[in-house]
């Protein structure tokens, strides 16, 4: 597998630095070389908060996310702050209320319900780990066993169940629509 470039996105308060970790965990289950960074602003909610992975079976050519194969948007203050990073072959996920948001200049995008599985699910907090389902179940670059060995090595005790059962459900959204 070449080296590939993905970015978490939305806002303060939604868990994306946390799903970072635990994708870069897992992704190193998949004996791939990872490099990740993280941004968010000052404002603990609601601000633009995003984690950045560059991965490679090789050396990280460089760790800072320059060229996205993989966007994923959950909140509105995301919807166009990665636009100048996407490639022509991008797969860019996005929660699906925010469709009329998302000025994606000629991308392709897959909308999905994620924030209405979470909210299913009885926790809107878990629509970070349905993203990280439904992005593993597009691309493919990771198994699902690895993903939900990661969510038990990373994510704190008490988050372990209803994560892994918001990972499920990502996987199963994005295949129903396949």
């Amino acid at each position: 597998m070449p080296e590939f470039e993905l970015r978490i996105s939305g806002s303060g308060g939604q868990g994306i630095l946390l799903a970072g970790r635990i994708l870069a965990d897992a992704l190193g289950l998949e004996a791939l070389n990872v490099a990740q960074s993280q941004s968010y602003e000052p404002t603990s909610r609601g601000g633009l908060s995003r984690a950045d992975l560059v991965a490679s079976n090789g050396e990280v050519d460089y760790p800072l996310a320059s060229d996205l194969d993989y966007l994923v948007i959950l909140d509105a203050i995301a919807a166009t702050a990665s636009n100048d990073l996407l490639n022509q072959d991008s797969l860019v996920l996005v929660d699906s209320p925010l469709q009329e948001l998302c000025e994606l200049n000629g991308h392709e995008a897959r909308y999905l319900p994620i924030s209405e599985t979470a909210r299913g699910l009885g926790d809107i907090r878990s629509t970070n780990m349905v993203a990280l389902g439904a992005l593993m179940s597009l691309a493919g670059f990771c198994s699902q066993d690895n993903l939900l060995a990661a969510v038990a090595r990373v994510a704190p005790a008490k988050l372990v169940a209803p994560a892994t059962r918001a990972v499920t459900q990502g996987y199963a959204i994005a295949s129903e629509t396949e």
